[in-house]
């Protein structure tokens, strides 16, 4: 499974269209006014599915992340110098390891089997990503890391 994930080009909040292969809107992404950055996420019938919340005050970046209304983990960016590394607290087992500016990455399994590649399309006016998926069920947990990279990426930048 292949999703195309685009930031809107004008809105105040981040905003984020979610498409498939087929060109059919799959999520729609929405930014919320708090402290911190809240994004909630919609299906393609507008129904809440889940939610990206920034956790503050904290030394590197949190990102919580929710199924609906339940917290189903948390995206960690840990210490490093040179290529970002995160980890999931609860939830999946997954790691995340990408290149020097994090435009291209991964999510792996324990044993090391993609659960999903990620990679940025540069030449864009905006952020448009492409996520490959193996497995459906990892569509919408896989969405939320890369929403949470993003926007880390963003502060950084």
């Amino acid at each position: 499974m292949k999703l195309l994930f685009k930031q809107r080009l004008f809105s105040w909040f981040d905003s984020y269209d979610v498409y498939y292969e087929s060109g059919e809107v799959a999520y729609t992404v929405k930014g919320q006014l708090s402290w911190g950055k809240r994004l909630k996420i919609y299906d393609g019938a507008g129904n809440h599915v889940g939610t990206v919340e920034q956790q503050i005050f904290t030394f590197l970046p949190k990102f919580n992340l929710y199924l609906g209304e339940t917290l189903f983990s948390t995206l960690c960016k840990e210490f490093t110098f040179f290529t970002p590394r995160y980890r999931f607290d609860g939830g999946p087992c997954w790691e995340v390891e990408g290149d020097l500016f994090g435009w291209d990455y991964s999510l792996t399994d324990p044993q090391g089997f993609e659960t999903a590649s990620v990679t940025k399309e540069l030449w864009n006016w905006t952020d448009t990503y492409s996520i490959s998926v193996n497995d459906a069920k990892d569509a919408l947990p896989a969405l939320m890391a890369v929403i949470a990279i993003d926007a880390v990426q963003a502060q950084r930048d």
